[in-house]
């Protein structure tokens, strides 16, 4: 079987239903701290990873619902994001009405908030790679946002404790020990370790 599928890796091989796995880091620019977030799947609330963690937020790239005015209108990767933070950091519903209408991020008061906060340079993403989940063949789009720490707790003051699909942790130093804990020592799911991992090579960068 292993030798039919070929390079995982390799994504002109097969089709892949692609998940963005996003690291949420907020960085102090005073203090120079930077901290991040994790989710603890709840298994009593997922049918997917129960009890692992993982970074947030992640969601499948994909339209907001099935009508054709979507395929365009959510054809964004930044688009997808703002829909994953407002329902798993902010506790939004899912239900954005598209099956009717479109929807309008520029009057979205959370959209157009955090996409001129990016345009101002006060929430920087980078894509990390792709990530071929070792035993499911599951792919992933590795991100790291890097919030400043004012738009950080503008947009996300309630952020930690639970959401409908876990535990939301407190915000963690992001420094070697905590990501070697994390990736190392405790359950996370193959991307949130990808991710974590990764990322402070581009957050030392970036601050």
């Amino acid at each position: 079987m292993r030798t039919a599928i070929g390079d995982p890796c390799d994504p002109t091989r097969r089709p892949t239903n692609l998940a963005i796995s996003a690291l949420t880091v907020r960085h102090d620019r005073t203090t120079g701290e930077a901290t991040f977030l994790l989710h603890w799947r709840d298994p009593a609330k997922v049918g997917h990873a129960g009890g692992l963690h993982m970074v947030i937020p992640v969601g499948i790239f994909q339209a907001s619902s099935d009508q054709p005015w979507n395929e365009t209108n959510d054809f964004s990767l930044w688009r997808c994001m703002l829909r994953e933070y407002a329902e798993e950091l902010r506790g939004e519903s899912e239900d954005h009405g598209s099956d009717h209408v479109a929807i309008d991020y520029d009057s979205h008061p959370f959209f157009a908030r955090m996409t001129e906060a990016q345009r101002a340079g006060e929430i920087r993403a980078w894509v990390l790679g792709l990530g071929v989940d070792p035993l499911t063949l599951a792919t992933d789009l590795l991100a790291v946002v890097v919030f400043d720490a004012a738009t950080f707790d503008d947009l996300f003051s309630a952020a930690g404790g639970a959401n409908a699909e876990g535990d939301i942790s407190r915000r963690i130093p992001l420094v070697s020990g905590e990501v070697e804990r994390f990736t190392v020592n405790e359950p996370i799911q193959a991307a949130g370790a990808a991710t974590l991992s990764l990322a402070p090579r581009v957050v030392d960068d970036a601050i």
